[in-house]
């Protein structure tokens, strides 16, 4: 009866992860139908991906302490309902301020999906299987950044894209469902008040630094506004530690720092998400731009990066219940460094078996160190703080995306700029002198991610035994 039930909590939680992390890709490429529909410039549409994304991110650690306040399940439930709710408002948005607003109201309830996920799987599971158990959550967001693009384009195509977000109701009805019947209730939890004012101050902390970050490939890092808004949101942050430091019921407990494997774990996690995002930013330009390829067919050759990870994940689970996580966490970022090295010598003309095979190798190296390193995360704290663990690996996700995308675009470009007028002075036009800045540009951005991952084997190896025994800390 325990195995069934563990099995039908998994898939509960699966389904939320994959719905949270399934609607941040599958909007993208109904962009250009939503903009002819409400006749609106691309940068104002694009409102739509910044509101979901930023929201989220900014409201995860407060959703992480609400969880151990208040129980994980309620809040992951709670989070399903707004979320389905969401869709649905986004669905009949008459315009699209209306839009953007309630793709908004529903990154509030995806936050909490995403926040509460590992923390349900980790109250859920024996340590003993906890690694195993949390690749759900590695696959669940591999599965969705594989069938977003696919589904968003058949979907938009055929029924409009309005469908991108009804066909989240019915799988929202039945998850809401499945939640409320198989997750078990918690423990009366300690009653302590909410830190309303650290909730407020991370949350303007973020949206200052993020939003720029989000921002900087467009304006550039010397923009006034830019800095500007950067220096608020540094000075916020450190205004966040001040305060938690100093109040009696924080909303992050700042000391969990001090524990090295929650620490390097922590930053390792923030790592491999900037290197991955660096691989799924520019692959697109690569084939679309470089090699002429259809929208379509790009997409079918980006999949076999998300399709390894989704094979490896469970894998590199097990493997983390019966070893010392910290090798194949690093083992993971190593073969991601040498995946993304491969990358970097992609030509023009290069064989795209060779595409294929570099694509391949990241996304192996995805899947052996994202199970074992979340594990590390939420094995590295108490019971009573897996709402706060699981909410942090859950920003540092989403920041790691929003950073990959805002360095290697703008190194992209610099590097892009830079070659286009050095081979020029050279005597290079036209499409060879194209094609000549564009395979350079690629080569410096992804030798960067490179050097990225590589840190993060650093940082694994040195986070510190993460054996059963030692890790169990309820």
């Amino acid at each position: 009866m325990f195995f069934k039930r563990k099995r039908a909590v998994l898939l509960a939680v699966a389904i939320g992860t994959f719905m949270s992390a399934l609607d941040s890709s599958i909007i993208n490429i109904a962009l250009p139908n939503i903009s002819s529909f409400f006749h609106a410039s691309l940068s104002t549409i694009e409102w739509t991906v910044m509101s979901y994304l930023l929201v989220i991110s900014s409201l995860l650690l407060a959703y992480g302490r609400l969880g151990d306040l208040y129980g994980h399940k309620r809040i992951y439930l709670l989070g399903f309902i707004l979320f389905t709710i969401g869709s649905f408002l986004c669905g009949i948005s008459s315009s699209v301020g209306m839009l953007i607003f309630m793709r908004a109201f529903q990154a509030v309830g995806a936050g909490m999906l995403m926040a509460m996920g590992p923390a349900i799987v980790t109250d859920t599971v024996p340590p003993g299987e906890r690694g195993k158990a949390l690749s759900v959550t590695a696959v669940s967001v591999a599965i969705a950044l594989t069938l977003g693009p696919v589904a968003g384009g058949f979907l938009t195509s055929v029924f409009g894209w309005q469908s991108i977000f009804y066909i989240n109701i019915p799988i929202g009805i039945a998850g809401v469902w499945l939640a409320q019947r198989t997750i078990p209730e918690e423990n009366e939890r300690i009653k302590q008040p909410f830190d309303f004012i650290g909730a407020g101050i991370i949350f303007l902390a973020l949206i200052s630094t993020l939003l720029p970050l989000s921002l900087v490939e467009e304006f550039g890092w010397k923009n006034l506004y830019i800095l500007a808004f950067m220096a608020i949101g540094i000075i916020l942050l450190a205004g966040f530690v001040f305060w938690e430091k100093h109040t009696k019921y924080p909303i992050f407990d700042i000391h969990l720092f001090a524990n090295r494997l929650f620490l390097m774990s922590s930053i390792s996690a923030l790592l491999n998400y900037m290197a991955q995002f660096t691989v799924i930013l520019l692959i697109p330009f690569y084939l679309q731009k470089l090699r002429g390829l259809p929208p379509g067919q790009a997409g079918i050759l980006y999949l076999p990066m998300p399709l390894m990870t989704m094979i490896v994940a469970p894998i590199s689970g097990v493997l983390s219940d019966r070893m010392d996580s910290r090798y194949t966490s690093s083992a993971g970022m190593a073969v991601m460094a040498l995946g993304m090295w491969l990358l970097s010598n992609l030509k023009a003309d290069s064989d795209y078996l060779f595409l294929i095979g570099g694509l391949i190798v990241v996304g192996f190296g995805i899947g052996l160190f994202q199970t074992p390193n979340n594990s590390a995360i939420m094995g590295a704290v108490p019971g009573s703080k897996r709402g706060i663990a699981s909410g942090m690996l859950a920003t540092v996700r989403n920041i790691g995306m929003v950073l990959g995308v805002a360095i290697s675009g703008a190194l992209f470009t610099s590097s892009h700029n830079w070659l286009m007028t050095l081979w020029k002075i050279r005597g290079l036009y036209g499409k060879e002198l194209e094609k000549i800045a564009f395979e350079g540009a690629l080569h410096i951005t992804y030798m960067v991610g490179a050097l990225i991952a590589f840190f993060a084997v650093i940082t694994s190896l040195i986070k510190g035994s993460t054996r059963i025994e030692q890790r169990v800390r309820e």
